[in-house]
Protein backbone atom coordinates (compact mmCIF):
# COMPACT_ATOMS: atom_id res chain seq x y z
CA UNK A 1 0.00 0.00 0.00
CA UNK A 2 2.50 2.27 0.84
CA UNK A 3 3.91 1.76 -2.29
CA UNK A 4 0.81 2.95 -4.57
CA UNK A 5 0.86 6.14 -2.50
CA UNK A 6 4.21 6.84 -3.57
CA UNK A 7 3.67 6.05 -6.58
CA UNK A 8 0.40 8.23 -6.90
CA UNK A 9 2.01 11.03 -5.20
CA UNK A 10 4.61 11.19 -7.65
CA UNK A 11 2.20 11.06 -10.67
CA UNK A 12 0.21 13.67 -8.87
CA UNK A 13 3.43 15.68 -9.46
CA UNK A 14 4.70 15.21 -12.65
CA UNK A 15 0.85 15.73 -14.05
CA UNK A 16 -0.73 18.43 -12.14
CA UNK A 17 2.73 19.99 -10.30
CA UNK A 18 4.41 19.75 -6.84
CA UNK A 19 1.98 22.47 -5.01
CA UNK A 20 -1.22 20.72 -6.11
CA UNK A 21 0.63 17.49 -4.77
CA UNK A 22 1.08 19.11 -0.76
CA UNK A 23 -2.55 20.12 -1.22
CA UNK A 24 -4.14 15.82 -1.68
CA UNK A 25 -4.76 13.45 0.61
CA UNK A 26 -4.74 9.97 0.08
CA UNK A 27 -6.22 7.10 2.08
CA UNK A 28 -6.60 3.04 0.67
CA UNK A 29 -9.12 1.16 2.37
CA UNK A 30 -8.65 -3.06 2.78
CA UNK A 31 -10.88 -2.96 -0.16
CA UNK A 32 -9.32 -1.14 -2.37
CA UNK A 33 -11.26 1.72 -2.35
CA UNK A 34 -9.14 4.72 -2.62
CA UNK A 35 -10.55 7.69 -1.19
CA UNK A 36 -9.45 11.62 -1.94
CA UNK A 37 -9.77 14.16 0.14
CA UNK A 38 -7.93 17.69 -0.33
CA UNK A 39 -8.26 21.23 -2.29
CA UNK A 40 -6.98 22.29 -5.60
CA UNK A 41 -7.63 24.99 -8.00
CA UNK A 42 -8.96 23.50 -11.36
CA UNK A 43 -11.83 21.34 -11.77
CA UNK A 44 -9.17 19.57 -14.57
CA UNK A 45 -6.87 18.83 -11.40
CA UNK A 46 -9.51 16.88 -9.70
CA UNK A 47 -10.30 14.71 -12.66
CA UNK A 48 -6.38 14.31 -13.28
CA UNK A 49 -6.37 13.19 -9.99
CA UNK A 50 -8.82 10.44 -9.76
CA UNK A 51 -7.96 9.06 -12.96
CA UNK A 52 -4.46 8.47 -11.54
CA UNK A 53 -6.11 7.38 -8.48
CA UNK A 54 -7.90 4.86 -10.68
CA UNK A 55 -5.00 3.76 -12.56
CA UNK A 56 -3.10 2.36 -9.49
CA UNK A 57 -2.71 -1.60 -9.43
CA UNK A 58 -5.73 -3.41 -7.67
CA UNK A 59 -7.82 -0.19 -7.49
CA UNK A 60 -11.78 -1.41 -6.57
CA UNK A 61 -12.76 2.12 -7.08
CA UNK A 62 -12.39 5.66 -6.51
CA UNK A 63 -14.16 7.85 -4.14
CA UNK A 64 -13.07 11.62 -5.37
CA UNK A 65 -13.98 14.28 -2.80
CA UNK A 66 -11.10 16.83 -3.82
CA UNK A 67 -12.68 20.17 -3.76
CA UNK A 68 -12.11 23.12 -6.21
CA UNK A 69 -13.55 26.44 -6.53
CA UNK A 70 -15.00 25.40 -9.65
CA UNK A 71 -17.51 22.61 -8.40
CA UNK A 72 -20.73 24.23 -6.79
CA UNK A 73 -22.51 20.37 -5.62
CA UNK A 74 -26.06 21.42 -6.50
CA UNK A 75 -28.17 21.65 -3.83
CA UNK A 76 -30.76 18.48 -3.65
CA UNK A 77 -34.34 18.03 -2.46
CA UNK A 78 -33.47 14.71 -0.50
CA UNK A 79 -34.47 16.18 2.92
CA UNK A 80 -37.22 17.39 1.77
CA UNK A 81 -38.35 14.20 -0.47
CA UNK A 82 -37.60 12.13 2.40
CA UNK A 83 -39.69 13.88 5.01
CA UNK A 84 -42.73 14.01 2.82
CA UNK A 85 -42.47 10.13 1.40
CA UNK A 86 -42.14 8.98 5.14
CA UNK A 87 -45.39 10.68 5.89
CA UNK A 88 -47.04 9.79 2.76
CA UNK A 89 -46.25 6.14 4.44
CA UNK A 90 -45.60 2.56 2.19
CA UNK A 91 -47.12 3.12 -1.19
CA UNK A 92 -46.46 -0.25 -2.52
CA UNK A 93 -44.31 -3.63 -1.81
CA UNK A 94 -42.22 -5.35 -4.69
CA UNK A 95 -39.73 -7.87 -4.88
CA UNK A 96 -37.81 -5.73 -7.25
CA UNK A 97 -36.79 -1.83 -7.14
CA UNK A 98 -35.19 -1.04 -10.47
CA UNK A 99 -33.73 3.04 -9.82
CA UNK A 100 -33.51 4.67 -13.24
CA UNK A 101 -35.32 4.59 -16.27
CA UNK A 102 -32.72 5.03 -18.79
CA UNK A 103 -31.22 2.34 -21.32
CA UNK A 104 -30.10 0.43 -18.67
CA UNK A 105 -32.73 0.45 -16.07
CA UNK A 106 -35.24 -0.21 -19.24
CA UNK A 107 -33.28 -2.97 -20.08
CA UNK A 108 -32.80 -5.14 -16.95
CA UNK A 109 -36.63 -4.61 -16.04
CA UNK A 110 -37.34 -6.12 -19.37
CA UNK A 111 -34.74 -8.91 -18.64
CA UNK A 112 -36.07 -9.50 -15.40
CA UNK A 113 -39.92 -9.24 -16.37
CA UNK A 114 -39.51 -12.99 -17.24
CA UNK A 115 -39.50 -14.03 -13.81
CA UNK A 116 -42.40 -14.33 -11.14
CA UNK A 117 -41.80 -11.45 -9.30
CA UNK A 118 -43.04 -8.16 -8.92
CA UNK A 119 -40.85 -5.28 -10.41
CA UNK A 120 -41.31 -1.09 -10.36
CA UNK A 121 -38.66 0.94 -11.80
CA UNK A 122 -38.41 4.45 -10.49
CA UNK A 123 -37.73 7.56 -12.49
CA UNK A 124 -37.31 11.04 -11.23
CA UNK A 125 -37.92 12.62 -14.53
CA UNK A 126 -41.66 12.75 -16.27
CA UNK A 127 -40.63 10.25 -18.80
CA UNK A 128 -38.30 7.14 -19.29
CA UNK A 129 -34.85 8.19 -21.15
CA UNK A 130 -34.21 11.82 -19.33
CA UNK A 131 -30.71 11.42 -18.99
CA UNK A 132 -27.67 10.06 -20.18
CA UNK A 133 -29.53 8.00 -22.99
CA UNK A 134 -31.09 10.87 -24.05
CA UNK A 135 -28.19 13.31 -25.19
CA UNK A 136 -26.87 10.17 -26.96
CA UNK A 137 -25.63 9.37 -30.31
CA UNK A 138 -27.31 5.61 -30.71
CA UNK A 139 -24.14 4.20 -31.64
CA UNK A 140 -24.11 0.95 -30.99
CA UNK A 141 -19.92 0.59 -30.72
CA UNK A 142 -18.22 -2.58 -32.19
CA UNK A 143 -15.99 -2.80 -29.16
CA UNK A 144 -12.06 -2.48 -30.47
CA UNK A 145 -11.77 0.80 -28.36
CA UNK A 146 -12.44 -0.87 -24.58
CA UNK A 147 -9.61 -2.16 -22.81
CA UNK A 148 -9.46 -5.67 -23.49
CA UNK A 149 -10.63 -8.05 -20.44
CA UNK A 150 -12.36 -5.01 -19.22
CA UNK A 151 -16.29 -5.55 -17.98
CA UNK A 152 -16.61 -2.45 -20.35
CA UNK A 153 -15.19 -4.61 -23.26
CA UNK A 154 -17.18 -7.97 -22.94
CA UNK A 155 -20.42 -6.13 -22.46
CA UNK A 156 -19.88 -4.33 -25.63
CA UNK A 157 -19.04 -7.13 -27.61
CA UNK A 158 -21.65 -9.12 -26.63
CA UNK A 159 -24.11 -6.63 -26.67
CA UNK A 160 -23.55 -5.59 -30.20
CA UNK A 161 -24.22 -8.89 -31.41
CA UNK A 162 -27.42 -9.34 -29.61
CA UNK A 163 -29.18 -5.83 -31.04
CA UNK A 164 -30.30 -7.45 -34.13
CA UNK A 165 -32.28 -10.03 -32.44
CA UNK A 166 -33.35 -7.39 -29.75
CA UNK A 167 -34.52 -5.19 -32.82
CA UNK A 168 -36.15 -7.95 -34.45
CA UNK A 169 -38.12 -8.38 -30.96
CA UNK A 170 -38.94 -4.95 -30.05
CA UNK A 171 -39.66 -3.56 -33.49
CA UNK A 172 -37.48 -0.74 -33.80
CA UNK A 173 -34.85 1.08 -36.49
CA UNK A 174 -31.15 -0.82 -35.80
CA UNK A 175 -29.28 0.34 -38.65
CA UNK A 176 -26.43 -1.94 -38.56
CA UNK A 177 -24.55 0.20 -41.06
CA UNK A 178 -20.80 0.20 -39.58
CA UNK A 179 -17.89 2.35 -38.33
CA UNK A 180 -14.73 4.16 -39.06
CA UNK A 181 -11.91 5.50 -37.76
CA UNK A 182 -9.52 6.74 -40.14
CA UNK A 183 -6.17 8.33 -39.80
CA UNK A 184 -4.41 11.31 -41.71
CA UNK A 185 -1.19 11.01 -41.12
CA UNK A 186 1.56 8.05 -39.75
CA UNK A 187 0.46 9.52 -36.15
CA UNK A 188 -3.30 8.50 -36.47
CA UNK A 189 -2.29 5.34 -38.56
CA UNK A 190 -0.22 4.16 -35.28
CA UNK A 191 -3.41 4.57 -33.09
CA UNK A 192 -5.24 2.58 -36.11
CA UNK A 193 -2.62 0.06 -35.71
CA UNK A 194 -3.24 -0.28 -31.96
CA UNK A 195 -7.01 -0.53 -32.26
CA UNK A 196 -6.98 -3.21 -35.32
CA UNK A 197 -5.00 -5.19 -32.66
CA UNK A 198 -7.35 -4.66 -29.33
CA UNK A 199 -10.40 -5.14 -31.86
CA UNK A 200 -8.87 -8.59 -32.78
CA UNK A 201 -8.19 -9.48 -29.40
CA UNK A 202 -11.73 -8.36 -27.93
CA UNK A 203 -13.19 -10.65 -30.78
CA UNK A 204 -14.68 -7.55 -32.68
CA UNK A 205 -16.16 -9.24 -36.19
CA UNK A 206 -14.88 -8.37 -39.47
CA UNK A 207 -12.52 -6.06 -38.54
CA UNK A 208 -9.84 -4.53 -40.74
CA UNK A 209 -7.57 -1.64 -42.24
CA UNK A 210 -8.27 -0.32 -45.40
CA UNK A 211 -6.67 2.53 -47.43
CA UNK A 212 -8.14 5.47 -48.16
CA UNK A 213 -9.61 4.85 -51.59
CA UNK A 214 -10.98 1.15 -50.11
CA UNK A 215 -12.59 3.12 -47.40
CA UNK A 216 -14.00 5.57 -49.92
CA UNK A 217 -15.54 2.64 -51.99
CA UNK A 218 -17.56 1.95 -48.57
CA UNK A 219 -18.42 4.99 -48.06
CA UNK A 220 -17.50 8.11 -50.45
CA UNK A 221 -18.07 10.56 -48.31
CA UNK A 222 -14.89 10.44 -46.76
CA UNK A 223 -12.23 13.14 -46.77
CA UNK A 224 -10.29 12.83 -49.84
CA UNK A 225 -7.30 13.14 -46.98
CA UNK A 226 -7.92 10.02 -45.29
CA UNK A 227 -5.14 7.59 -46.21
CA UNK A 228 -6.32 5.06 -43.88
CA UNK A 229 -9.38 3.77 -42.07
CA UNK A 230 -10.10 1.18 -39.46
CA UNK A 231 -13.37 -0.71 -40.59
CA UNK A 232 -15.78 -2.53 -38.58
CA UNK A 233 -18.90 -3.38 -39.80
CA UNK A 234 -20.52 -4.77 -36.81
CA UNK A 235 -21.21 -1.05 -35.95
CA UNK A 236 -24.63 0.53 -36.04
CA UNK A 237 -27.17 2.85 -35.39
CA UNK A 238 -30.26 3.15 -33.30
CA UNK A 239 -32.68 6.19 -31.97
CA UNK A 240 -32.13 5.86 -27.91
CA UNK A 241 -35.32 7.31 -27.09
CA UNK A 242 -37.16 4.82 -29.55
CA UNK A 243 -35.52 1.29 -27.85
CA UNK A 244 -35.99 2.75 -23.98
CA UNK A 245 -39.70 2.98 -24.72
CA UNK A 246 -39.47 -0.15 -26.70
CA UNK A 247 -37.98 -1.76 -23.90
CA UNK A 248 -40.00 -0.15 -21.25
CA UNK A 249 -43.40 -0.89 -23.00
CA UNK A 250 -42.61 -4.65 -23.29
CA UNK A 251 -41.67 -4.58 -19.50
CA UNK A 252 -44.69 -2.99 -18.38
CA UNK A 253 -47.06 -5.75 -20.79
CA UNK A 254 -44.76 -8.49 -19.18
CA UNK A 255 -45.92 -7.26 -15.41
CA UNK A 256 -43.41 -4.24 -14.27
CA UNK A 257 -44.92 -1.09 -12.97
CA UNK A 258 -43.28 2.40 -14.25
CA UNK A 259 -43.33 5.12 -11.57
CA UNK A 260 -42.11 8.61 -13.47
CA UNK A 261 -41.89 11.59 -11.18
CA UNK A 262 -39.79 9.60 -8.08
CA UNK A 263 -37.11 10.68 -6.81
CA UNK A 264 -35.67 8.93 -4.40
CA UNK A 265 -34.48 10.35 -0.70
CA UNK A 266 -33.33 7.66 1.13
CA UNK A 267 -32.99 4.07 1.17
CA UNK A 268 -33.52 2.27 4.99
CA UNK A 269 -31.06 -0.76 5.24
CA UNK A 270 -31.77 -3.82 8.38
CA UNK A 271 -29.65 -6.48 9.01
CA UNK A 272 -27.51 -6.19 5.62
CA UNK A 273 -30.54 -5.54 3.89
CA UNK A 274 -32.48 -2.79 2.08
CA UNK A 275 -35.38 -2.94 3.38
CA UNK A 276 -37.30 0.15 2.02
CA UNK A 277 -36.70 2.53 -0.47
CA UNK A 278 -37.95 6.29 0.54
CA UNK A 279 -39.28 8.71 -2.67
CA UNK A 280 -41.45 11.71 -2.58
CA UNK A 281 -44.33 9.94 -3.19
CA UNK A 282 -43.93 7.62 -0.37
CA UNK A 283 -42.04 4.45 0.99
CA UNK A 284 -41.17 1.58 -1.27
CA UNK A 285 -40.80 -1.97 0.60
CA UNK A 286 -38.33 -3.63 -1.37
CA UNK A 287 -36.85 -7.21 -1.80
CA UNK A 288 -33.80 -5.99 -3.58
CA UNK A 289 -32.76 -2.70 -5.08
CA UNK A 290 -30.93 -2.31 -8.37
CA UNK A 291 -29.28 0.80 -8.64
CA UNK A 292 -29.36 2.30 -12.42
CA UNK A 293 -29.22 5.68 -11.31
CA UNK A 294 -26.96 7.25 -14.08
CA UNK A 295 -24.91 10.59 -13.16
CA UNK A 296 -26.38 9.76 -9.60
CA UNK A 297 -25.65 6.32 -9.40
CA UNK A 298 -23.02 7.44 -6.41
CA UNK A 299 -25.88 9.30 -4.11
CA UNK A 300 -27.53 6.19 -4.34
CA UNK A 301 -24.78 3.82 -3.25
CA UNK A 302 -24.12 6.61 -0.72
CA UNK A 303 -27.66 5.91 0.65
CA UNK A 304 -26.82 2.41 1.36
CA UNK A 305 -23.28 3.42 3.17
CA UNK A 306 -21.63 1.92 0.22
CA UNK A 307 -20.38 4.39 -2.15
CA UNK A 308 -16.97 3.02 -3.85
CA UNK A 309 -17.33 4.98 -6.82
CA UNK A 310 -17.32 8.99 -7.61
CA UNK A 311 -19.26 9.65 -11.05
CA UNK A 312 -18.17 12.68 -12.80
CA UNK A 313 -20.20 14.74 -15.62
CA UNK A 314 -17.89 13.96 -19.37
CA UNK A 315 -20.44 16.29 -20.96
CA UNK A 316 -21.01 15.67 -25.03
CA UNK A 317 -22.51 18.19 -27.14
CA UNK A 318 -24.18 16.86 -30.35
CA UNK A 319 -25.41 18.65 -33.28
CA UNK A 320 -28.45 18.00 -35.20
CA UNK A 321 -29.16 19.01 -38.94
CA UNK A 322 -31.54 19.61 -41.56
CA UNK A 323 -32.56 15.55 -42.84
CA UNK A 324 -32.28 17.69 -46.44
CA UNK A 325 -28.94 17.43 -45.93
CA UNK A 326 -28.53 13.85 -45.58
CA UNK A 327 -26.33 13.20 -48.96
CA UNK A 328 -23.97 15.39 -47.17
CA UNK A 329 -23.39 13.10 -44.05
CA UNK A 330 -21.42 9.34 -44.27
CA UNK A 331 -24.23 6.78 -43.66
CA UNK A 332 -21.61 5.19 -40.84
CA UNK A 333 -19.93 6.89 -38.30
CA UNK A 334 -16.48 8.44 -39.23
CA UNK A 335 -14.54 9.12 -36.37
CA UNK A 336 -10.46 10.20 -35.61
CA UNK A 337 -7.99 8.68 -33.45
CA UNK A 338 -7.99 9.84 -29.63
CA UNK A 339 -5.68 11.94 -28.20
CA UNK A 340 -6.65 11.88 -24.89
CA UNK A 341 -9.42 9.17 -22.64
CA UNK A 342 -12.18 10.12 -25.50
CA UNK A 343 -11.96 9.86 -29.63
CA UNK A 344 -14.29 11.87 -29.30
CA UNK A 345 -17.79 11.91 -32.03
CA UNK A 346 -17.89 12.46 -35.58
CA UNK A 347 -20.16 12.42 -38.35
CA UNK A 348 -23.17 9.83 -39.06
CA UNK A 349 -26.80 9.94 -40.26
CA UNK A 350 -29.45 8.79 -37.54
CA UNK A 351 -32.02 5.97 -38.62
CA UNK A 352 -34.46 8.36 -39.69
CA UNK A 353 -32.44 10.19 -42.10
CA UNK A 354 -30.55 12.88 -40.62
CA UNK A 355 -26.78 14.24 -40.21
CA UNK A 356 -26.43 13.80 -36.52
CA UNK A 357 -22.66 15.02 -35.48
CA UNK A 358 -20.72 15.00 -32.41
CA UNK A 359 -20.54 14.36 -29.08
CA UNK A 360 -17.57 15.82 -27.52
CA UNK A 361 -16.09 15.36 -24.69
CA UNK A 362 -15.65 17.61 -22.39
CA UNK A 363 -14.90 17.24 -18.27
CA UNK A 364 -17.26 20.06 -16.61
CA UNK A 365 -17.59 20.07 -12.21
CA UNK A 366 -21.33 20.01 -12.29
CA UNK A 367 -23.34 17.06 -12.91
CA UNK A 368 -26.29 19.19 -13.82
CA UNK A 369 -24.13 21.08 -16.75
CA UNK A 370 -25.88 20.06 -19.85
CA UNK A 371 -24.82 23.33 -21.20
CA UNK A 372 -24.39 24.20 -25.03
CA UNK A 373 -21.06 26.45 -25.48
CA UNK A 374 -20.02 28.12 -28.99
CA UNK A 375 -16.60 26.00 -28.19
CA UNK A 376 -18.34 22.61 -28.23
CA UNK A 377 -20.50 23.42 -31.49
CA UNK A 378 -16.96 24.65 -33.25
CA UNK A 379 -15.32 21.40 -32.41
CA UNK A 380 -18.07 19.46 -33.27
CA UNK A 381 -18.44 21.07 -36.72
CA UNK A 382 -14.99 21.48 -37.29
CA UNK A 383 -14.31 17.73 -37.13
CA UNK A 384 -17.10 17.19 -38.73
CA UNK A 385 -16.49 18.79 -41.86
CA UNK A 386 -12.64 17.54 -41.62
CA UNK A 387 -13.90 14.38 -41.82
CA UNK A 388 -16.77 14.57 -44.31
CA UNK A 389 -17.05 18.40 -46.07
CA UNK A 390 -20.58 19.49 -47.33
CA UNK A 391 -22.21 20.53 -44.38
CA UNK A 392 -22.02 23.89 -42.65
CA UNK A 393 -23.53 26.10 -39.09
CA UNK A 394 -26.60 27.01 -41.21
CA UNK A 395 -27.81 23.63 -42.08
CA UNK A 396 -28.12 23.22 -37.83
CA UNK A 397 -31.78 22.77 -36.65
CA UNK A 398 -30.56 21.35 -33.00
CA UNK A 399 -28.16 21.16 -30.44
CA UNK A 400 -27.70 20.02 -27.27
CA UNK A 401 -25.26 18.51 -24.84
CA UNK A 402 -25.52 15.24 -22.37
CA UNK A 403 -24.05 14.28 -18.60
CA UNK A 404 -22.10 11.29 -18.77
CA UNK A 405 -21.70 8.84 -16.05
CA UNK A 406 -17.86 8.35 -16.08
CA UNK A 407 -15.89 7.17 -12.96
CA UNK A 408 -12.34 7.06 -12.28
CA UNK A 409 -11.20 3.51 -13.43
CA UNK A 410 -13.16 4.14 -16.51
CA UNK A 411 -15.01 0.73 -16.40
CA UNK A 412 -18.66 -0.64 -16.07
CA UNK A 413 -19.49 -1.76 -12.62
CA UNK A 414 -22.00 -4.36 -12.27
CA UNK A 415 -21.83 -6.29 -8.90
CA UNK A 416 -23.42 -7.22 -5.78
CA UNK A 417 -22.77 -5.29 -3.19
CA UNK A 418 -20.47 -6.37 -0.73
CA UNK A 419 -22.04 -3.99 2.03
CA UNK A 420 -26.14 -5.08 1.66
CA UNK A 421 -27.25 -8.32 0.38
CA UNK A 422 -29.66 -7.50 -1.94
CA UNK A 423 -28.87 -4.31 -2.96
CA UNK A 424 -27.07 -4.53 -6.81
CA UNK A 425 -24.70 -1.82 -8.46
CA UNK A 426 -24.93 -0.98 -11.97
CA UNK A 427 -23.18 1.93 -12.66
CA UNK A 428 -20.57 4.28 -14.62
CA UNK A 429 -22.56 3.00 -17.82
CA UNK A 430 -21.51 5.38 -20.23
CA UNK A 431 -20.10 5.10 -23.46
CA UNK A 432 -20.52 2.38 -25.04
CA UNK A 433 -23.45 1.65 -22.73
CA UNK A 434 -26.12 1.99 -25.53
CA UNK A 435 -24.11 -1.16 -27.08
CA UNK A 436 -24.02 -3.11 -23.84
CA UNK A 437 -27.64 -2.35 -22.52
CA UNK A 438 -28.58 -6.12 -23.94
CA UNK A 439 -25.79 -7.59 -22.06
CA UNK A 440 -25.91 -5.36 -19.77
CA UNK A 441 -29.20 -6.67 -18.95
CA UNK A 442 -28.27 -10.03 -18.86
CA UNK A 443 -25.44 -9.72 -16.36
CA UNK A 444 -27.59 -8.08 -14.18
CA UNK A 445 -29.92 -10.83 -14.39
CA UNK A 446 -27.32 -13.49 -13.54
CA UNK A 447 -26.27 -11.56 -10.66
CA UNK A 448 -29.86 -11.18 -9.24
CA UNK A 449 -30.39 -15.54 -9.63
CA UNK A 450 -27.48 -15.77 -7.91
CA UNK A 451 -28.48 -13.62 -5.09
CA UNK A 452 -31.86 -15.26 -5.25
CA UNK A 453 -31.18 -18.75 -6.38
CA UNK A 454 -35.12 -20.22 -6.31
CA UNK A 455 -36.59 -17.41 -8.62
CA UNK A 456 -39.10 -19.07 -11.06
CA UNK A 457 -39.86 -18.39 -14.89
CA UNK A 458 -42.63 -17.15 -16.47
CA UNK A 459 -44.52 -19.38 -18.44
CA UNK A 460 -46.59 -16.66 -20.65
CA UNK A 461 -43.31 -14.20 -20.50
CA UNK A 462 -43.74 -12.92 -23.90
CA UNK A 463 -40.60 -10.97 -25.49
CA UNK A 464 -42.04 -9.41 -28.54
CA UNK A 465 -43.69 -5.86 -28.85
CA UNK A 466 -44.95 -4.58 -31.86
CA UNK A 467 -45.07 -0.64 -32.46
CA UNK A 468 -47.84 1.19 -34.74
CA UNK A 469 -46.19 1.85 -37.93
CA UNK A 470 -46.04 5.49 -38.86
CA UNK A 471 -48.53 7.37 -40.50
CA UNK A 472 -45.81 8.78 -42.88
CA UNK A 473 -44.44 5.77 -43.60
CA UNK A 474 -47.61 3.93 -44.74
CA UNK A 475 -48.87 3.40 -48.17
CA UNK A 476 -51.74 5.35 -49.64
CA UNK A 477 -54.37 2.69 -49.12
CA UNK A 478 -52.82 1.81 -45.59
CA UNK A 479 -53.48 5.70 -44.88
CA UNK A 480 -57.02 5.93 -46.63
CA UNK A 481 -57.86 2.64 -44.02
CA UNK A 482 -56.38 4.83 -41.21
CA UNK A 483 -58.36 7.66 -41.34
CA UNK A 484 -61.55 5.47 -42.45
CA UNK A 485 -61.51 4.18 -38.85
CA UNK A 486 -60.10 7.42 -37.41
CA UNK A 487 -61.09 10.74 -39.23
CA UNK A 488 -58.03 12.74 -37.01
CA UNK A 489 -56.02 10.76 -38.89
CA UNK A 490 -56.33 12.83 -41.70
CA UNK A 491 -55.33 15.91 -39.64
CA UNK A 492 -51.69 16.61 -39.91
CA UNK A 493 -49.90 18.05 -37.33
CA UNK A 494 -46.66 18.21 -37.73
CA UNK A 495 -46.13 19.06 -41.59
CA UNK A 496 -42.59 18.76 -41.48
CA UNK A 497 -42.77 15.32 -40.38
CA UNK A 498 -46.30 14.33 -41.69
CA UNK A 499 -47.31 13.94 -37.98
CA UNK A 500 -51.35 12.96 -37.16
CA UNK A 501 -53.49 14.22 -34.44
CA UNK A 502 -54.27 10.60 -33.81
CA UNK A 503 -50.39 9.67 -33.39
CA UNK A 504 -50.67 12.34 -30.89
CA UNK A 505 -53.09 11.37 -29.48
CA UNK A 506 -51.87 8.23 -29.04
CA UNK A 507 -49.05 9.05 -28.13
CA UNK A 508 -50.40 11.11 -24.71
CA UNK A 509 -52.99 8.04 -24.13
CA UNK A 510 -49.77 5.19 -24.68
CA UNK A 511 -48.61 2.19 -22.10
CA UNK A 512 -45.94 5.33 -21.21
CA UNK A 513 -47.76 7.82 -21.37
CA UNK A 514 -46.35 11.32 -23.39
CA UNK A 515 -47.52 14.17 -21.03
CA UNK A 516 -45.47 16.77 -22.39
CA UNK A 517 -43.98 18.48 -25.73
CA UNK A 518 -40.66 16.89 -25.70
CA UNK A 519 -42.43 13.50 -24.80
CA UNK A 520 -44.74 13.69 -28.03
CA UNK A 521 -42.02 14.95 -30.03
CA UNK A 522 -39.63 11.71 -29.09
CA UNK A 523 -42.80 9.06 -29.62
CA UNK A 524 -44.13 11.06 -32.70
CA UNK A 525 -41.41 13.46 -34.41
CA UNK A 526 -43.40 16.14 -33.81
CA UNK A 527 -41.28 19.18 -33.47
CA UNK A 528 -38.12 17.53 -35.19
CA UNK A 529 -38.65 19.07 -38.66
CA UNK A 530 -36.75 21.57 -39.89
CA UNK A 531 -39.17 24.25 -38.15
CA UNK A 532 -38.26 22.50 -34.46
CA UNK A 533 -42.18 23.30 -33.57
CA UNK A 534 -42.24 26.30 -35.40
CA UNK A 535 -45.64 25.37 -36.96
CA UNK A 536 -47.15 22.45 -34.90
CA UNK A 537 -45.94 23.72 -31.59
CA UNK A 538 -49.09 25.49 -30.39
CA UNK A 539 -51.16 22.39 -32.00
CA UNK A 540 -49.43 19.71 -29.85
CA UNK A 541 -50.03 22.05 -26.74
CA UNK A 542 -53.40 22.28 -27.28
CA UNK A 543 -53.95 18.73 -27.80
CA UNK A 544 -51.89 17.71 -24.81
CA UNK A 545 -54.02 20.16 -22.75
CA UNK A 546 -57.39 19.14 -23.98
CA UNK A 547 -56.55 15.32 -23.67
CA UNK A 548 -54.41 15.79 -20.30
CA UNK A 549 -57.74 17.73 -19.35
CA UNK A 550 -55.65 20.51 -18.07
CA UNK A 551 -55.33 24.20 -18.92
CA UNK A 552 -52.73 25.06 -21.65
CA UNK A 553 -50.42 27.24 -18.83
CA UNK A 554 -49.75 23.62 -17.16
CA UNK A 555 -48.22 22.35 -20.36
CA UNK A 556 -44.41 21.82 -20.28
CA UNK A 557 -41.62 21.00 -22.59
CA UNK A 558 -40.20 18.71 -20.73
CA UNK A 559 -41.53 18.64 -17.18
CA UNK A 560 -40.62 21.04 -13.80
CA UNK A 561 -40.79 24.83 -14.55
CA UNK A 562 -40.14 24.83 -18.13
CA UNK A 563 -43.91 25.77 -19.04
CA UNK A 564 -44.79 26.96 -22.50
CA UNK A 565 -47.12 29.45 -22.32
CA UNK A 566 -46.87 31.53 -18.92
CA UNK A 567 -49.92 33.96 -18.98
CA UNK A 568 -53.03 34.35 -21.56
CA UNK A 569 -52.86 37.73 -23.73
CA UNK A 570 -56.93 38.12 -23.78
CA UNK A 571 -59.88 37.11 -22.09
CA UNK A 572 -61.58 33.26 -23.00
CA UNK A 573 -64.88 34.37 -24.75
CA UNK A 574 -67.64 33.80 -22.89
CA UNK A 575 -69.64 30.35 -23.52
Amino acid sequence: MEQAINEFYNQVKRTCGDEVAEHVQIEIDKRNVVKLTGEVHTWQDVVDIGHIAGRLSGTKGVVNSIKTPEFQKMPNDYPAAEKTGREKGIIGKYDIVIIGGGITGASIARTLSKYNKSIVVLEKKNDVCEGASKANNGMIHSGYDSKTGSLKQRMCVKGNAMYTQWSKELDFKFNRCGSFVVAFDEEDEEYLNQFYERGKANGVPGIEILDGDEARKIEPLISPEVTKALWTPSAGYIETYEVVLALMENAIDNGVKLMTETEVAAIDTESQKATQVITNKGVIQAGCVINAAGIYADDIAEMVDDRFYTLHNRRGTLVLMDRKKRSFSPKCFVGTAPKNFTKGGGPMTTPDGNPFWGPSAIEVANKEDVGVSPQDIQFVMEKGKHLSPGINEKDIIRFFSGARPANYIEDFIIEPSEKIDNFIHVAGIQSPGVASAPAVGEYTEQIYLNLFPNTKRKENWNPIRKKQKPFRECTQEERDQLIKEDPKYGHIICRCETVTEAEIIRAIHGKVPATTVDAVKRRTRAGMGRCQAGFCGPRVVEILARELGVDSLEITKNGGDSRILVSKSRKEPEK
